[in-house]
């Protein structure tokens, strides 16, 4: 690199623990400013200690297998806790108005309870309707799309093969006669099987509302004894203001994701109106939830789009009409309306991203995956906000 040039305010060995800034001049007209690296090390402190790093891997990995094994209570709180953020302004502005904070938090939570209610009760009967409409369509369709039968069947018959080539059989080979016969399923185990899973359902709901209730009226008491338990008032000032900044921060961070997708179910309802499909609530409620999902959301979205407008169209160009609006809207919204709204600041390697959409998908199924990227945004605002960890938070910033 010969156009590389380095100045510095003293040169000698010592040179790169002076106080004055190195520039590095890859170009002529191109420079580049590095902090001296003193500075860098009162940002980013790394660990120097080996035990240091050993001992916080195996505690983060108790603290992973304890969310694993106790997801059923640990699930819950989670989201209670996010949704403690999320609503925390609200409860603060009736507090402003002279509100009891109890009185606060029972309206916020019933807010937030009769939405889901209504959204519950506005969307189920147009997705039954959408359901019950797939055994007549199916076959249209069927008929419409039997250009594409020869080809499907050429595929399957080289999975076929390839599946038997891997597990030693030929692809025609018949199966065991030792095999024994499917157990029939009997009518009570399915019904066991839904009211248990119900049963779970309402008492996470149930556990998630109660927690996020005394979060909203007494969540400030640990901070309290917190600070009640420090010895000095340096610490005790600088807990304070490390536990403010970082709730409004996230909050910040929720409510603004939440107001994007709810503009963004706003706008396909819209747009799935001027296409002629109907339910305009339904698809815009799904645009709304999918948008919480980065990635996987948006292929589900357009997937499942692309679907209704072959529903609604038949198999015609008309059909991607639909989908092809939805991915331009998600474009829009995550190339330019985002990035602008929430800087730099609160943007997330894609990479991570990736990876906690699929580790918390494993740990804790589709709330998880739903939950991945706001964790990752707290995780990634609490470790700026700490100095200790202000390395890992720089690593997960996109």
């Amino acid at each position: 690199m010969s156009g590389m040039t380095i100045d510095a305010d003293r040169a000698g060995p010592d040179a790169a623990e002076a106080a004055g800034p190195i520039r590095v001049a890859l170009a002529p007209d191109d420079t580049t400013v590095v902090p001296p690296a003193s500075e860098e090390r009162e940002d980013m402190p790394l660990p120097s200690d080996a035990r240091t790093v050993f001992l916080g891997g195996l505690f983060l990995l108790a603290c992973l297998a304890a969310l694993y094994v106790a997801s059923e209570i640990v699930l819950p709180v989670v989201l209670a806790i996010v949704l403690k953020l999320l609503l925390q302004p609200l409860v603060r502005v009736l507090e402003r108005i002279h509100v009891p904070r109890a009185l606060g938090a029972l309206v916020a939570v019933l807010l937030l309870l009769g939405i889901l209610v209504g959204l519950g009760a506005a969307v189920t009967r147009p997705a039954a309707s959408w359901a019950a409409k797939l055994p007549d369509v199916l076959p249209r369709m069927e008929d419409q799309l039997r250009f594409l039968s020869r080809p499907l069947h050429l595929f399957q018959q080289e999975m076929q093969a390839l599946t038997g080539a891997v597990d030693g059989a030929g692809p025609g080979s018949a199966p065991a006669a030792g095999a024994a016969p499917a157990a029939p399923v009997h009518p009570a185990a399915v019904v066991a099987t839904v009211f248990s899973s119900t049963r779970a359902v309402v008492g996470g709901i149930f556990t998630t509302l109660l927690v996020l209730f005394y979060l909203l009226v007494s969540g400030e008491t640990f901070l309290r004894r917190v600070v009640e338990i420090l010895p000095r008032f340096g610490d005790k000032r600088r807990a304070v203001e490390i536990s403010q900044h970082l709730e409004r921060d996230v909050s910040a961070y929720l409510v603004t994701i939440t107001l994007i997708n709810a503009v963004v179910g706003a706008a396909n309802g819209c747009v799935m109106w001027a296409c002629g499909v109907g339910d305009p609530l339904l698809w815009g409620a799904i645009a709304f939830a999918l948008n919480y999902v980065p990635i996987l959301g948006p292929l589900t979205g357009v997937v499942l789009f692309a679907i209704v407008g072959v529903l609604t169209k038949g198999v015609m160009f008309q059909a991607l009409l639909p989908a092809g609006l939805y991915l331009a809207i998600h474009l829009v919204e995550g190339e330019f309306v985002t990035p602008m709204l929430l800087a730099r600041r609160f943007t997330i390697n894609p990479v991570a991203v990736v990876l906690g959409l699929v580790f918390w998908y494993w740990i804790w199924g589709v709330p998880g995956a739903i939950l991945a990227v706001p964790m990752l945004a707290i995780i990634k605002i609490v470790c700026d906000d700490l100095p200790p960890l202000r390395a890992f938070g720089h690593f997960l910033e996109g």
